[in-house]
């Protein structure tokens, strides 16, 4: 091909045109091609091509290049960021949450415990890389959704980091307050911001934060999920006073102990728009300092309800007791999605009984997690009980579509009915291979191998084939549960 006698090869082309052709490719196939001369590289990250960036960073010094690179790049003009801070692999050897305990134990009232070296080295690489990402796109005008993770906070969750650990790496608080500031501009210079998620990002968020909001952004803010342990003490990222500026929320996620009941009445009155998703994150710590007083009672659900008629709740619970759990599940709550992760309580069948009876028309997602050091035996749910509370679940519950078990004594041939009551429309059966026991019934038929059967049972039931979970690290749901929280939280707001 020939123009005016001259030959046109690729690095000849309009900017305009390679742009175009680049719209067409994925993400991966623009980096290849960008590489056919440096005329393509420059158009590479042209502002239309890159509308969002997601990235998944491991906090590593490696990640930091990249990383620099793509926000130097995309920071100042990308309308969608969302950033995972993956501590992939948590150092062990004096560092673990137990370690933490035992050591603070030895080291005497006063006295910090020895932290691992490398927490260290972790700790202080996750602040260079919030600071970075915070940097890049503190002038970014055109943002319209900021969404931060950071699952670092898992080691704080165990007691691991304290205020101690973090000043060894940041001397008199400066790099976090620099963060915080950092946070606090973003906020103040959006003027498209309709979508704020900021997840177990270790002191980012501050009580004070959401003010640097402008008035015309918070009427036009339509999600909002602020959850951060942290926080000492018992005090709240956003109150309900704060919240009367958020209109056209339509999606929120926050701790439960900061879900007041005069919060939920702010969310009732006719001003605001029907609320579709409200995901609350139950927490023994945050229970143990901030405590249920302020919970919302039955009435006030009955009244967001009413203006909220589609409203629907996610909620995850850790290590929360019983009795606490009794009084938090009101009756008139539109539960969806329940999630139970215990490392040192277990929950009870009398727990599960009354959600399989109060929330029978809504719920979807059953979770139940217990992460027991001690294999020798789990807690079983239908002792003492003519029926066992799974199996009723799954008959009362009729669009129950996930059920997942780890930790808890799941009899074959209780397995074999929750399979037979849902049927096919039961998409997701995960139930770890140890859970699972067989009374002494089926061991005893020497005809017949109790495992082959259960297997071609459930699958019988399901309408598929189905297997028990063999290795519980392949599934996040059971070892990564902040993470998978977060990640579930946004799908499920995103599904309005």
């Amino acid at each position: 091909m020939s123009v005016c006698g001259e030959a046109v090869g690729a690095g000849s082309l309009p900017s305009e045109l390679v742009v175009h052709i680049f719209s067409f490719l994925a993400g991966p196939d623009r980096l290849r091609a960008s590489a056919a001369c440096s005329h393509w590289r420059e158009c590479l990250f042209y502002p239309a091509l890159w509308p969002r960036l997601r990235l998944s960073l491991r906090v590593s010094p490696a990640e930091r290049p990249r990383l620099e690179f793509l926000m130097r790049k995309c920071g100042w003009f990308v309308r969608e960021l969302r950033v995972q801070f993956a501590a992939d692999n948590y150092p062990s050897g004096g560092g673990g949450a137990a370690a933490a305990g035992e050591g603070a134990a030895a080291a005497g009232d006063g006295e910090a415990p020895p932290l691992c070296p490398r927490w260290l080295d972790l700790l202080r690489t996750y602040l260079e890389l919030v600071l970075c990402v915070l940097n890049s796109v503190r002038n970014n005008r055109n943002l319209q959704k900021l969404s931060l993770f950071g699952d670092i906070s898992i080691l704080q969750q165990h007691g691991s980091i304290s205020n101690t650990y973090l000043g060894k790496v940041d001397p008199d608080g400066k790099k976090i307050k620099q963060i915080q500031q950092l946070f606090e501009e973003i906020l103040g210079n959006s003027r498209q911001l309709k979508w704020l998620s900021c997840g177990f990002m270790l002191q980012i968020v501050t009580p004070t934060s959401l003010s640097s909001l402008s008035n015309p952004i918070a009427n036009t803010m339509e999600h909002l999920s602020l959850l951060d342990n942290h926080i000492p003490g018992n005090t709240t990222l956003i109150t309900a006073v704060e919240l009367e500026r958020f209109v056209n929320l339509r999606s929120l996620a926050l701790d439960f102990c900061d879900f007041t009941a005069e919060m939920a009445r702010v969310l009732a009155d006719s001003n605001h728009v029907p609320l579709h998703r409200l995901s609350l994150l139950v927490h023994s710590v945050s229970i143990m300092h901030k405590s249920l007083d302020n919970m919302p009672e039955d009435e006030n659900w009955k009244a967001l309800t009413r203006n909220s008629t589609n409203l629907r709740v996610y909620i995850m619970a850790f290590d929360v007791k019983s009795d606490d759990m009794l009084r938090i599940l009101k009756p008139s709550i539109p539960l969806e999605r329940i999630h139970f992760d215990s490392y040192i309580t277990c929950v009870s069948g009398a727990v599960v009984d009354l959600i399989s009876r109060q929330y029978d028309k809504f719920l979807t997602h059953f979770i139940l997690m217990n992460d027991v050091i001690d294999m020798s035996g789990f807690p079983d749910l239908s002792d003492n009980r003519n029926e066992d509370p799974l199996v009723l679940l799954a008959w009362r519950c009729t669009r129950l579509s996930l059920l997942a078990v780890h930790g808890y004594t799941v009899w074959a041939h209780n397995l074999i009915a929750i399979a037979r009551l849902r049927g096919s429309d039961l998409k997701v059966l995960e139930v770890t291979e140890e859970s699972i026991d067989f009374d002494q019934g089926e061991l005893a038929d020497q005809d017949v191998d109790p495992v082959h059967n259960l297997i071609e049972q459930v699958s019988l039931g399901l309408g598929r084939p189905w297997h028990a979970v063999m290795d519980i690290e392949l599934l996040s749901v059971f070892t990564e549960p902040t993470r998978h929280f977060y990640r579930e939280m946004q799908s499920f707001s995103e599904g309005i």
